[in-house]
């Protein structure tokens, strides 16, 4: 399938092809990336994650797109729209999400990326609700979810059902965006 390009001010959110492997290795094998996401990926995890990545797209008709700044043509990452496939109290869903590599950390790309996402998620695909989520030390996600306008309600959070029990990571936080929501803060 033909992955669609979008365009923000600074940054393509594109089709993945086969030079942004190893820059994406390098961001997974990142001890300060990986803190929080439950810790570093060899070179073959990260490209199995890829793999899963475009499979999802060919499969559901959108998925994460890889990130590169205009003005570097570089990948700096991901950001895009996912069905999550765990079971857990607010699925079926789909949800923004993001990873950044280091250098493109407080910038503002993830914010930009995913509000890219979410017009695409709420106006091309006519989702109802896109849903995000992460560790509550998570704070740099958790911010940029705030700045898109998504809510949190405590009651909604979940132990990820993927990490074990005890495991540091296994709380997570879920924050909500309506497509109503969406439109009114656009002003659409």
């Amino acid at each position: 399938m033909a992955i669609p390009e979008l365009r923000t001010r600074r940054l393509l959110l594109r089709g993945w092809v086969p030079e942004d492997r190893a820059p994406f290795a390098a961001l997974n094998a990142d001890p300060e990336v990986a803190a929080l996401l439950g810790g570093v990926r060899d070179r073959a995890e990260s490209d199995a994650l890829a793999e899963r990545v475009e499979a999802h797209w060919a499969r559901n008709g959108f998925g994460l797109w890889a990130v590169e700044r205009l003005d570097e043509r570089r990948f700096i990452g991901f950001t895009g729209l996912s069905r999550p496939s765990f079971e857990a109290p607010f699925m079926p869903a789909v949800e923004v999400g993001w990873r950044l590599a280091r250098a493109a950390w407080g910038k503002g790309f993830a914010t930009e990326a995913a509000e890219a996402s979410l017009d695409y998620g709420f106006e091309t695909l006519r989702l109802d609700e896109i849903v995000s989520f992460t560790a509550p030390a998570n704070v740099r996600s958790r911010a940029v979810m705030e700045r898109l306008g998504m809510h949190r309600d405590p009651a909604d959070d979940f132990d990820h059902p993927r990490l074990p029990e005890g495991h540091p990571l296994r709380p997570h936080v879920l924050y909500r965006l309506r497509a109503a929501e969406w439109r009114q803060r656009r002003g659409a």
